[in-house]
């Protein structure tokens, strides 16, 4: 079982995501316990201040450091990983979130306000950002770190296969899915996966997945180990590129 704790000033944001989908249940199956814990129960002034202002002046509050670490020293145990949800941190991946899944204990420490005093850091062992964008605290990358590393963990997720087939699994996107209707407003599921050839479908699918991540995410494909097949692959996609673009019909989205 995995243990999770969350250091937050807004306990409240976790309370429905938490007890929905893969989580609620992976909860209720003792495979993770969550806890959230509210900053202002470790401070020691009677207004339970957990922010101050910047030394050398400028705008905004900055978060103080005695409540964090007298969270972070109360939560602590010898193989806690103890993250500290920032902008300027480590871009969080896949290979983090499995990382993760495989620790026994994550403490997960929430910023607001214009940032965490300097020497917060000093008792951290990472420091994670969700990407290059402003949010207003720690508590939605919080959200997305715990909802990626509980789907992996064993017995979390319904399907073990679906896990293996998700986008950046294997280092590159997922192809494209289908369902019924057959024929939706004249937007036709392709007849391969509807032949019963397993091998085409399998082929197909990793042809699309390949394509997929070549049009919208080709530095994956740097990072990845590819195949002889996946090679093979990609020079044909890169030919029906060329040829579409010859003839007009290439389509930036697809």
């Amino acid at each position: 079982m995995i243990k999770i704790d969350i250091i937050t000033i807004f306990p409240e944001m976790f309370e429905g995501p938490f007890n929905v989908s893969i989580i609620k249940r992976a909860k209720e199956k003792g495979l993770v316990n969550i806890s959230i814990h509210n900053l202002r129960d470790y401070t020691t002034d009677k207004h339970r201040s957990v922010d101050d202002y910047p030394y050398g002046g400028g705008s905004g509050m900055v978060m103080k450091p005695e409540p964090i670490f007298r969270a972070v020293r109360a939560l602590k145990k010898e193989d806690s990983e103890v993250i500290l949800l920032s902008p300027s941190g480590d871009l969080f991946n896949q290979k983090m979130a499995e990382e993760f899944a495989q620790k026994s204990h994550l403490i997960l420490i929430c910023g607001r306000y214009e940032g965490i005093d300097e020497r917060v850091k000093t008792i951290i062992t990472r420091e994670i950002s969700i990407g290059d964008y402003v949010l207003s605290g720690g508590e939605i990358p919080a959200m997305v770190i715990v909802d990626a590393v509980v789907r992996l963990i064993p017995g979390a997720v319904g399907d073990p296969n679906s896990l293996r087939e998700e986008s950046f699994q294997w280092g590159i996107l997922e192809y494209p899915h289908y369902t019924h209707p057959r024929d939706f407003e004249g937007l036709k599921v392709p007849e391969v996966l509807l032949s019963g050839d397993h091998e085409k479908i399998r082929r197909w699918r990793r042809k699309e997945a390949l394509r997929r991540t070549l049009l919208r995410r080709p530095d994956l494909l740097q990072k990845t180990r590819l195949s002889k097949e996946d090679f093979s692959l990609l020079e044909e996609i890169k030919r029906e590129l060329r040829e579409e673009v010859k003839n007009g019909s290439y389509n930036s989205e697809s």
